[in-house]
């Protein structure tokens, strides 16, 4: 594994110990303009990150890229499938993440795609994850979802998630 593999996913796993001590971070997105009712969809889910080649002239170790794979379950019956770019610095704790994956599958028993933003920075161990549904990434019968996604990551490394989103009617 070359070093700045290792050090992307060092950040990745340091981030993950972080929110899981901390609990998880969350932010808002601005409201729909149609009235529609807040849910939420919550359970388990399993994920997989392989690093990947960074592209560019020369390797920084500093600097990682990895693919995203996930499985949701519960009220979320999906598969996700993304890409995370990482930086890390030489102060322990410190570093970014940002990452796009693209959901399919059934979200209480609607099906469609969409597609979901990540950011996480740690200033020296202090996490803040930021992971909402890219605007208009809905289709199927997802069209017009919005929200979003807090990640929970406990003790021994086990994932869950709380979505709170908005979508219009079946119609």
């Amino acid at each position: 594994m070359h070093s700045h593999s290792k050090i992307a996913l060092g950040l990745v796993l340091c981030l993950g110990l972080a929110l899981a001590s901390a609990g998880f971070a969350e932010i808002s997105t601005p409201a729909q303009k149609e009235k529609t009712m807040i849910q939420h969809a919550t359970g388990p889910f399993d994920v997989k990150v392989n690093p990947l080649p960074l592209a560019g002239p020369a390797e920084d170790a500093t600097l990682g890229r990895m693919s995203i794979e996930k499985q949701f379950h519960g009220d979320l019956e999906a598969t996700g499938n993304g890409q995370m770019l990482t930086a890390g610095t030489d102060v322990k704790g410190s570093g970014v993440y940002v990452a796009v994956e693209r959901v399919s599958g059934k979200l209480h028993g609607r099906t469609g795609t969409f597609a979901l933003y990540h950011q996480g920075v740690m200033t020296r161990g202090e996490p803040r994850l930021e992971v909402t549904v890219v605007p208009d990434s809905g289709t199927g019968e997802l069209v017009g979802l919005a929200g979003t996604l807090k990640i929970i990551i406990a003790e021994g490394g086990k994932h869950s998630y709380d979505f709170e989103y908005t979508l219009p009617e079946a119609k």
